[in-house]
């Protein structure tokens, strides 16, 4: 409902952050980011604070001076700080912007350290469309040194219309 309609109040809502937590079972093998641009998200901090009591990672990312409170229970704090804002409150501006490019930092080294890469080549993703197929001919075209149609016949071979998620995995 929120990607439709604000649901005002939800950020100081610290009893819904816990219960997102307990929702996704997190604990020891788990990271969770909590993300508050202003840095005082009531939920953002439950659920941190939560997290912790249930052995999971916690990463604080915001914009702004961390609460002392997460700065000693969060194993890691990203403070970007990107000055003010053009327009005084609000966050989706700068804030916004450095967040995402910081999360995209974040999620492209994942999917190194999960292999979901060859060198700089995102290799493990699923055919699933005309776009996608074609790029997985250059992929194999660049990695294999082959013209498409020995690319396409590759692909063909290895089942990858069959199974789309194969590309990569072999």
């Amino acid at each position: 409902a929120a990607l439709v309609r604000s649901i005002e109040g939800a950020e100081d809502d610290t009893v819904a952050g816990i219960g997102a937590v307990n929702e996704c079972a997190l604990g020891p093998h788990d990271v969770l980011i909590g993300i508050a641009a202003s840095g005082t998200t009531p939920f953002v901090h439950a659920a941190l604070l939560h997290a912790t009591e249930r052995g999971a990672h916690t990463v604080f990312l915001t914009c702004a001076e961390p609460p002392a409170t997460l700065l000693h229970s969060c194993e890691v704090v990203i403070r970007v700080d990107v000055g003010p804002e053009i327009v005084t409150g609000s966050t989706r501006l700068k804030a916004g912007t450095a967040t995402k490019l910081v999360l995209n930092i974040i999620t492209t080294g994942a999917m190194v350290r999960l292999g979901k890469t060859y060198g700089n080549l995102m290799v493990d993703l699923q055919a699933t469309n005309a776009k996608l197929r074609e790029r997985g001919e250059r992929i194999v075209m660049e990695v294999l040194g082959v013209s498409r149609e020995s690319a396409r016949t590759a692909l063909a071979a290895a089942g990858a219309g069959e199974r789309p998620d194969l590309l990569g995995r072999g």
